[in-house]
């Protein structure tokens, strides 16, 4: 884990503004995480790499992402969050109009059982904690339909 921010606030906000201008990718990436300091390691290491990301401390934070957001593209959610866990979100996510919605799951105590229901619930992948970086760069990017040379 970070003890700090990769990124401040200001270049933050100045690559999300550069990812909104007209002819670059308008999918994003929605991160549930319910522990801030992997959620923000998440959305930078994504930012880095010009993927726009939001971010969701929840499930129910992240089914209002997705109601009023329509340019989510992938969603990568913590598999331990209380009070609905990752597995539960997906099931949500599974049953409405985002049903599919390719899903990553990540987690640093996944049993066997978990992997076996988010097979079921048809996700793309598990990653397990601590994230590799390159890993997770490439899954996104394959997700999205980019190839790493057209990411800035």
């Amino acid at each position: 884990m970070f003890d700090h921010d990769l990124l401040t606030a200001a270049e933050r906000e100045a690559i999300n503004a550069a990812m909104q201008e007209p002819g670059l990718l308008a999918q994003k990436v929605l991160i549930v995480e319910d522990d801030p300091c992997t959620r923000e390691m998440l959305a930078e290491i994504l930012q880095i790499n010009g993927i726009f990301c939001l971010e969701a401390r929840s499930a129910a934070d992240a089914m209002r992402s997705l109601s009023i957001d329509s340019s989510i593209g992938l969603v990568i959610t913590d598999l331990r969050m209380h009070p609905l866990n990752g597995l539960e979100l997906i099931s949500k996510i599974r049953e409405s109009e985002w049903a599919d919605l390719p899903i990553v799951i990540i987690s640093g105590d996944a049993g066997v059982r978990d992997a076996i229901e988010a097979m079921r619930l048809s996700v793309v992948d598990f990653l397990l904690k601590p994230i590799d970086p390159d890993e997770l760069i490439t899954l996104v990017q394959l997700q999205l339909g980019l190839r790493p040379d057209e990411c800035p």
